[in-house]
């Protein structure tokens, strides 16, 4: 077993499915393709002068404020859009409607708590959407600590918000490891020597914690009949 005292789950991509499927679902429902909500996502952000999400996930812009913007955007880009079907004002809600959570990895995290190990989420997210997401996660109950950049106003890959992650823990970078889907908080938390997972899929990644933990969380496979 190595040295881990805390062991940090991202939400987005890691305990929820991968994103360009959460992209691609928010299509069937609103008739957006991936591409053009991305592109308008990336112009609110431009006017800004953020990433992407971040006049969200760091609480620049309320939700609603967030969804007029999205909607000029989009209107910009093409006069003719349909958003009959698109609830931006109340983005979250639409977006994590009929959404399951990452099965296996939810219950590694389970796992991990009952044998032993700290255990905690460490989100770039929404004000707005902490009911929708938590509840569909269902780990309230399980975790020590939940760090959201929303409520933080800083995000990953900033160096402040791990900084913030290590003082509510209170456990040094070296005995923490972040399990996250985006290389750049990967390279940004080893940057502050925390040990890191760049999460790729559930079977590479539940295999690697298996290793550096000690804990079964691979499920034996089924012999044929």
């Amino acid at each position: 077993m190595s040295d881990l005292q805390f062991i940090w789950f991202d939400f987005g991509g890691v305990l929820s499915p991968p994103i360009p499927a959460l992209f691609e679902q928010y299509q069937v429902k609103t008739g957006l393709a991936p591409h053009v909500l991305q592109q308008a996502m990336g112009d609110v952000a431009d006017e800004l002068g953020v990433p992407m999400l971040a006049p969200v996930e760091s609480a620049l812009l309320t939700e609603r404020e967030w969804g007029e913007r999205l909607a000029q955007a989009l209107r910009r880009r093409d006069p003719q859009v349909d958003l009959s079907r698109a609830h931006l004002h109340t983005f979250g809600a639409q977006w994590f409607a009929g959404v399951p959570a990452n099965a296996p990895l939810v219950a590694a995290v389970r796992a991990l708590k009952r044998a032993g190990f700290r255990v905690g989420i460490l989100t770039n997210n929404v004000v707005e959407w902490e009911r929708h997401w938590r509840a569909m996660v269902g780990l309230d109950e399980v975790v020590d600590l939940i760090v959201d950049s929303s409520r933080e106003r800083s995000r990953k890959p900033e160096p402040a918000f791990f900084q913030v992650a290590t003082a509510r823990s209170g456990v040094a970078p070296q005995h923490s490891l972040l399990i996250d889907d985006v290389a750049e908080n990967i390279e940004a938390a080893a940057a502050l020597g925390w040990q890191v997972l760049h999460f790729i899929d559930n079977h590479q990644a539940l295999a690697q914690l298996q290793r550096l933990t000690g804990v079964s969380l691979l499920q034996p496979a089924v012999e044929p009949a």
